[in-house]
């Protein structure tokens, strides 16, 4: 683990104060802000939370492949940043975040499409945007070991450059798609379903999530700003998302930003799974599992629904979610509560939806529930570790920080990760975008690859 620190702090003797300083603002583009700042950067956009957008890096934390606890590792580092805070935020929408996230796998090592993406990274953003429904807040985060003159500076300065933005224009058209190239065949896909089925069939394994990639070229520069525009409009009650790294001081040439508002490889999305908010001792989290198109018509749809709620395979896939979900919160709360199964309607997919909730036993940080929930049935598989190595024996591509934990935390270990599904990687003219689907004992080849193009929809609207 290596904690990444910029600016004054590179250059302090001793251990100097971190600082932060909090105002209110008039109402600003979250598209502005991220073209005004360097990176690295991170938008997120969640249901009943604040709107937050942060930028530059005060302080990052990397964990790199094969480290043996990547989870305590970073909390290890964020402990030690934030012993060191003298917080002037007052409310709970501008106090400083640690952004960022992990990849799917503990011992990734990046490679094409996930340069610049380590096996763990948040990084503390020296500016820090947050709208609420009430008002918008700037939280600006510095290195003072002299004193707080530096950040008052700081912030007079940043509030001065977001009162001399531009109005934004219209949100832009989607670059259009020129050109896709499937990591899987629809014959390797056959196969590797009959092969999960066979390990499933000799007992042991009960579901595994297998996945694909698409890699697709793209007309023009993808704006990832304008593109979660674009799934604001469409998936407004889904957690979206963007994080990329550029600005690392570890970074190389090719993920560097060479202009103010330009990055490198770019993950971003719009998830309709939570994978475990904590605030205070309030676990909240849901298992989501089964899934099925829309209709046509209000009728069509409202079949369609029914039979997801009647469907004996897609209750089976998501009632295995839904108990080991419990199953893996139940050593940090006296009882963990269930809501009744709804059916959680998407502009292109429908999900089998079940609402989890406990309270913490004991004091808990976020990360630690993320540990213990990572990765959900719904995403890797029953039995973990015979799900993992499944996984990793199978499917012919990265799967990076697809289908990993993305989100954010504070210094009081209160915070919110989503699954990174429904997601892309993009650079430029390229763009990677992933999707899986749940392999259970009646599991059909050619349903689950329709289910695969399905979720494909969600990116690619908003390239197309």
């Amino acid at each position: 683990m290596e904690i990444l620190r910029s600016g004054a702090w590179a250059d302090a003797p001793g251990e100097p104060s971190l600082l932060t300083r909090s105002r209110e603002i008039p109402d600003v583009s979250f598209r502005a802000i991220l073209d005004a700042f360097d990176g690295p950067r991170a938008v997120w956009t969640a249901p009943d939370e604040p709107a937050v957008v942060g930028c530059g890096a005060v302080a990052a934390i990397t964990v790199d492949g094969g480290e043996e606890n990547r989870f305590d590792a970073v909390r290890d580092g964020a402990d030690d940043l934030f012993a060191a805070f003298d917080t002037g935020a007052p409310t709970s929408a501008a106090r400083p975040r640690l952004f960022g996230g992990f990849a799917f796998h503990d011992d990734h090592d990046p490679a094409p499409p996930w340069e610049g993406f380590p096996s763990g990274y948040f990084f503390l953003p020296r500016v820090q945007v947050a709208r609420t429904d009430e008002n918008v807040q700037l939280t600006v985060n510095a290195v003072a070991p002299e004193g707080t003159d530096a950040v008052e500076d700081d912030i007079d300065a940043v509030a001065e450059t977001i009162r001399e933005l531009p109005a934004q224009g219209p949100v832009r058209d989607p670059p259009g798609v020129t050109d896709r190239r499937a990591t899987t065949s629809r014959g390797a896909w056959r196969d590797q379903i009959g092969s999960a089925l066979e390990r499933i069939g000799r007992g042991g394994l009960t579901k595994v999530v297998l996945a694909q990639a698409l890699e697709v070229t793209l007309a023009d520069e993808l704006s990832v700003p304008d593109a979660l525009a674009r799934l604001r409009s469409t998936y407004p009650d889904c957690y979206r998302f963007m994080i990329d790294c550029t600005g690392r001081d570890d970074a190389t040439d090719e993920t560097r930003s060479d202009t103010v508002g330009r990055s490198g490889p770019t993950l971003f999305g719009a998830t309709p799974e939570r994978l475990v908010s904590l605030s205070g001792r309030q676990i909240r989290t849901e298992g989501l599992a089964g899934s099925t198109g829309r209709g046509d018509t209000p009728e069509e749809d409202e079949w369609l629904a029914q039979e997801l709620l009647e469907s004996e395979k897609d209750i089976h896939e998501h009632d295995l979610v839904v108990d080991a979900v419990r199953d893996q919160l139940a050593p940090f709360a006296d009882s963990v509560r269930t809501g009744q199964r709804t059916v959680r309607k998407l502009d292109t997919v429908q999900h089998l939806q079940t609402p989890i909730a406990a309270e913490l036993t004991d004091v808990e940080h976020v990360l630690g529930l993320v540990e213990a929930l990572h990765p959900t049935p719904a995403v890797g598989g029953l039995p973990p570790d015979l799900a993992w190595r499944t996984i990793r024996e199978t499917e012919t591509f990265d799967r990076g920080w697809y289908a990993a934990p993305v989100g954010w935390f504070d210094a009081a270990g209160n915070g919110t990760f989503a699954v990174a599904i429904r997601s892309a990687v993009a650079d430029g003219t390229n763009a990677t975008l992933f999707a899986g689907a749940g392999i259970v004992a009646d599991s059909d080849p050619d349903r689950e690859w329709d289910e695969v193009q399905l979720k494909y929809r969600p990116m690619l609207d908003t390239l197309e």
